[in-house]
């Protein structure tokens, strides 16, 4: 999971695996970072992490149909515009499925959800008046012990969510008014 390739804006590092879903687990923790800054921004656009969870019990699990399990939670701040699609759940989950197909691992019993959100807020709650999350939890069983194009599959959903340009691409700003 360590040799994975990923997008240069987003952080990947071991993070406290859960103790009681599986004899054995791993956790990695993954977020965008802001270069304009080591901190992310109270009112930040963009703000994107998530965390794959890898669960393992030698006696295998009939609910995985396997020995391992990958369980993954993405969660991104969106503008009001992509929050109001109303094919934006499908449109997240092709990211996953899509993801994951094209680097050829084999994996089986995929599910999940993906929610999208938008909150408004009152009184004297901190935080930007309107909010808009999409949330997206799946998990499914790799086939293989090759576990880095999972990851890589994982980070590329969460790149999608961040809205961040594909690599090699440079995202041109707004014209600064003056």
């Amino acid at each position: 999971m360590q040799k994975a390739s990923v997008h240069p804006q987003i952080e990947v590092g071991p993070i406290r695996p859960p103790q009681r879903l599986a004899p054995y687990s791993y956790a990695l923790g993954a977020e965008v970072r802001h270069p304009e800054s080591d901190i992310v921004a109270e009112q930040s656009e963009g703000d994107a992490f998530g965390r794959l969870i890898l669960l393992y019990d030698p006696e295998g699990d009939e609910a995985w149909n396997g020995t391992m399990r990958l369980v993954a939670y993405i969660q991104a701040d969106l503008d009001a515009d992509l929050a109001a699609d109303p094919l934006l759940p499908e449109v997240a989950w092709s990211w996953l499925v899509d993801a994951l197909e094209s680097r050829g691992e084999p994996m089986t019993a995929l599910g999940g959800t993906v929610t999208a959100t938008s909150s408004v807020r009152y009184g004297d709650i901190a935080g930007p008046p309107h909010a808009h999350q999409l949330e997206l939890r799946a998990s499914w069983t790799p086939t293989s012990l090759e576990l880095g194009a999972h990851v890589e599959a994982f980070c590329e959903v969460l790149a999608y969510a961040a809205g961040l340009p594909p690599v090699g691409i440079t995202q041109l700003g707004s014209p600064k008014q003056g």
